[in-house]
This record gives structure tokens, C-alpha cells and sequence, in this order.
């Protein structure tokens, strides 16, 4: 005697610890819905247990309370999620080491200082690189050249970091949206990271609402106050597919790109304030980048 036939299952942290199990169910032609946080009123009254997860899940997806197509994470969408978490490390030491680099001048003897202190960031790493710290001397002046060097040769080797992932992850972002590069102000990374937010399967965004929804750009009416047909800020969905739109727009409007300008000038002479046309515009890009995904 069995249950019936299994026409979905909720999952929760298909994104973590619950990926293996999605794609383990989705291999197998089950429906996959991604599943959010527990009910915290039955977990306050009866604590946390796995069983209360898992009636929960059941719960969620069979009353259609969660209703969102897990990502399957199985192709080109995915191999571009991997290679952005890299980058975002690089990028931040990168700068840190940096920044580090530069303020270890400050304080350096004034040998150091007078030769490396007035330089730009380039000019610094590669002469701080350079540097051959001699033991036997000032132990100040060795101390501040071995740093220098530590840190001014690990810039030099996330820049080859860095460029080893932007070399792979051109063709991956060409092959999961071809036509998304050819959108006025979206580049290489802004790509990368609108692809990641819809994922492998872009299909289960099932239309241009829920993709503004899932980028944090759907409008949200101003409901107290004078509201005169104004719109808040929406501080939901993925923010970082909301910088990349942001990013678009900003693109845009620095290099007066004429259907963005005319709008921005129009909204401007209605009263309009630049953050709220800034929005608009974003919802409007998501419309174009939605157009873009592979259907």
C-alpha cells in the first residue's frame, strides 16, 4: 500500500545543504519547490525538530504557500556562480592588500617614503615587488620591505587570479544568454550575475513580474502618508541581480544613452526625484534582461 504518486517535494536550502537532494529529485522528473524558512510559530511551540521541518516542507509545497521551481544547478549557470564567488574573494584582497600596501607608507623610514610614497596603486605594487629586503641592516627598514613585498606580489598574483576567471567566464556567459551582451551597459560581470539569479533552469520564472520580483525591482505603492502615486524602495529579491540592474542604469546614464536620458528628463519635469526614476529605469532593464534569458 503506498501514498500515491509523488508530484512534488519541498525542499529547504536548495541552494546549500539541500542541493544534492534537488538534484537528485530532479533527475528523477520531480517537481523541486525551494522552501522558506519554517513556520517560526509552530517551531516556538514545539521547538525544532527535523520531523517539524519536514511536515512543514510538505506543508509549504502542497498547499502552494511556496510555489518557487528550485534552480536544477546543472550547467552553464552554475559553473558562473563558482567562478563569481572566486572573483568576489580576489577582488576584495585584492584591494585590502592594497590599501594595506599603501598606508605601510605612512610610517615607513624616509627612504622608503621618498621612493614609493607619491606613486599610483599600479606603480606601487609593481616597484614594491621589486624590493630585495637585506638582513643585517635596519631591522625597521627590512621589516617594512618584506611586508611591502608579501603584499605587493600576492596583488600581482590575484591579478593573474583574476584574469584566469574572466578568461572562462566570457564563453560560459555567451553559450548560457547569448543575446544578454548585446544590451546597452551590461558587461561581462553584470551578465554573470543576473544569469546566476536566474539560474540553470530560467524557465521555472515563469514571467517578466516574477523576474523584477526576484531582482527586488517590482514596484511596492507607498500605502500611508501623502502618496500621490509614489513607490518605495523594495529591499527584497537578490540584491546582488540588483546592483548588477543598478549598474545598467547608472552605465547608462554616464554615457547618455538616449532613450535613458529622454526618460530621465521627462520624469524630471513631472517631479519625479532622480532615486525614483532610478528605479523605474531598473524595473524597465529587468524587462530587457528577461527578454535575454534562454527560455
Amino acid at each position: 500500500m503506498g501514498f500515491g504518486t509523488i508530484e512534488r517535494v519541498g525542499v529547504e536550502g536548495t541552494g546549500a545543504y539541500g542541493a544534492g537532494v534537488a538534484r537528485h529529485l530532479s533527475r528523477a522528473s520531480v517537481t523541486v519547490i525551494e522552501i522558506d524558512r519554517p513556520n517560526r510559530q509552530q517551531r516556538r511551540q514545539h521547538g525544532k525538530s527535523d520531523q517539524l521541518d519536514a511536515v512543514e516542507a510538505a506543508r509549504a509545497a502542497l498547499s502552494g504557500r511556496c510555489q518557487g521551481r528550485a534552480k536544477s544547478g546543472d550547467s552553464f549557470a552554475e559553473a558562473i556562480r563558482a567562478l563569481l564567488i572566486a572573483k568576489r574573494s580576489a577582488r576584495s584582497t585584492r584591494i585590502r592588500s592594497i590599501v594595506q600596501l599603501r598606508h605601510l607608507m605612512f610610517t615607513a623610514p624616509d627612504e622608503l617614503r621618498a621612493k614609493l610614497g607619491g606613486l599610483t596603486a599600479i606603480q606601487l605594487v609593481n616597484e614594491a615587488a621589486k624590493l630585495r629586503p637585506r638582513a643585517g641592516g635596519d631591522v625597521v627598514v627590512h621589516g617594512i620591505k618584506t611586508a611591502a613585498t608579501i603584499l605587493a606580489r600576492r596583488v600581482q598574483a590575484l591579478d593573474v587570479e583574476l584574469d584566469t576567471i574572466d578568461i572562462q567566464l566570457f564563453p560560459l556567459v555567451k553559450a548560457a544568454a547569448p543575446g544578454m551582451l548585446n544590451i546597452f551597459g551590461v558587461g561581462v560581470d553584470t551578465a554573470a550575475v543576473l544569469i546566476v539569479a536566474a539560474g540553470d533552469n530560467p524557465q521555472r520564472i515563469v514571467s517578466e513580474s516574477a523576474w523584477a520580483m526576484i531582482c527586488g525591482v517590482a514596484p511596492i505603492p507607498v500605502m500611508s502618508g501623502r502618496i500621490d502615486n509614489r513607490y518605495r524602495l523594495n529591499s527584497g529579491g537578490n540584491r546582488q541581480a540588483n546592483n548588477a540592474l543598478w549598474r545598467i542604469v547608472i552605465t547608462r546614464l554616464g554615457q547618455h544613452e538616449p532613450r535613458t536620458m529622454a526618460y530621465m528628463n521627462r520624469r524630471l519635469a513631472e517631479g519625479k526625484s532622480k532615486p525614483e526614476i532610478i528605479r523605474c529605469l531598473k524595473r524597465y532593464v529587468a524587462r530587457e534582461t528577461f527578454q535575454a534569458l534562454l527560455r
